[in-house]
């Protein structure tokens, strides 16, 4: 059976563009890609950014289930950490209510101290000799960034976003993440019981037709818990490549048979570009790198720029080593070329399924590099 694609959009909005185009450009892309045979549509959220629309999963899921007939709609990722259990069971079971067998609620953690997680997960902190690149399989494995840890913006900004998104009457949600996942199951699922032992009913969530994802990016709690709960796992080698292996080894170390699952079952993510000659792929794909840049230095993602607002970057080289890992492992070029390092992520991952995250500054481009990637990835 071929491997699956699919697709992780953010909505982005581009520098001549506004939210509404970035949304209509959502639906439109959507059709296009369900047209095309790509198996999900996922969408993310991103709170507080100038250059992403997609900062309410839930209306936006809604929205392109109801303008497509097939494609499996979902979220990557909700993060529990700024929503009640119960508000999002509820919010997805009433999509999956008008659509059911069509949608996935992928969650994902965020919350207080995530700020601090982020420092010591994902950025080398810049003790000792300055970390390589290696190549298992094939695959490019950066090292964690090490300027990164030097941009207190990008960390006050986290903590200043965390601190406005904070749910409970204190601030913080009083559950672990593992707690989080299991009340949404168990409002799903219909067998959810109060601390007084009370059952309750979370109508339009229980029954619903729908599957519950983990997505992480490197081993720990997100991979414990999709594992131990027999769940999909979802790990993001387009956001955190240097940790992608041990997330997806964690996952299937941990991994415990469910009713859901038999066996784990791995998507990776992947940022790609593709043009009909390499360069013009490498012309489109340009404005990645001061994209990536606004968000580590501490700005949120701006608008989408285009190529020619791309060149006039200053480039410094602290401000080249704080990009360098997602530039590096950016696939682009021809379809050809980018179903050889397709192949070889999810070779090196054992994953199985792809979902593609594709970003330019027409929408016209973008649609075209997801129906090149198509069809060369069937004929391969």
């Amino acid at each position: 059976m071929p491997t699956p694609l699919s697709i992780l959009d953010l909505s982005p909005i581009v520098s001549t563009g506004t939210a509404a185009d970035a949304l209509r450009n959502t639906i439109d892309l959507a059709q296009r890609t369900e047209h095309l045979g790509y198996h999900r549509y996922w969408v993310a959220e991103h709170h507080l950014t100038p250059g992403v629309a997609s900062a309410a999963p839930a209306v936006l899921i809604a929205l392109v289930a109801g303008a497509t007939s097939r494609i499996r709609v979902g979220s990557a990722a909700v993060l529990l950490g700024q929503h009640a259990p119960l508000v999002v069971a509820e919010q997805f079971g009433t999509i999956a209510q008008l659509h059911p067998g069509r949608i996935d609620l992928g969650l994902g953690r965020s919350g207080p101290g995530r700020a601090r997680d982020i420092v010591r997960r994902f950025v080398d902190p810049g003790d000792g000799p300055a970390p390589e690149s290696k190549v298992v399989d094939g695959l490019l494995i950066p090292p964690k960034p090490r300027a990164l840890a030097k941009s207190k913006s990008f960390l006050t900004r986290i903590e200043e976003q965390q601190h406005l998104l904070r749910v409970g009457e204190r601030g913080e949600s009083t559950l672990d993440y593992r707690s989080q996942v299991e009340h949404v199951i168990r409002f799903i699922r219909g067998d959810f019981r109060t601390a007084s032992g009370r059952s309750v009913q979370a109508v339009p969530a229980e029954g619903a037709d729908l599957d519950v994802w983990i997505l992480g990016s490197s081993a720990g709690e997100s991979s414990a818990t999709a594992g131990s709960l027999g769940l999909p796992f979802a790990a993001n080698y387009h956001v955190s490549p240097s940790t992608v292996l041990e997330a997806v080894a964690a996952y299937r170390q941990d991994f415990t048979a469910s009713a859901r699952l038999e066996r784990p079952y791995v998507v990776v993510s992947a940022d790609v570009v593709v043009a009909d000659t390499d360069a013009k792929a490498r012309e489109l794909a340009a404005p990645y790198a001061p994209w990536v840049h606004s968000i580590r230095a501490g700005d949120g993602a701006i608008r989408f720029p285009s190529p020619a607002e791309a060149a006039e970057f200053d480039w410094t080289d602290q401000a080249r080593e704080i990009v360098a890992d997602r530039v590096d492992t950016q696939f682009v070029g021809t379809p050809e070329a980018v179903v050889r390092k397709l192949t070889t992520l999810r070779d090196a991952t054992d994953a199985d399924e792809l979902v593609i995250t594709t970003i330019t500054h027409d929408h016209a481009d973008r649609v075209r590099s997801y129906e090149l990637l198509a069809k060369a990835w069937e004929a391969a």
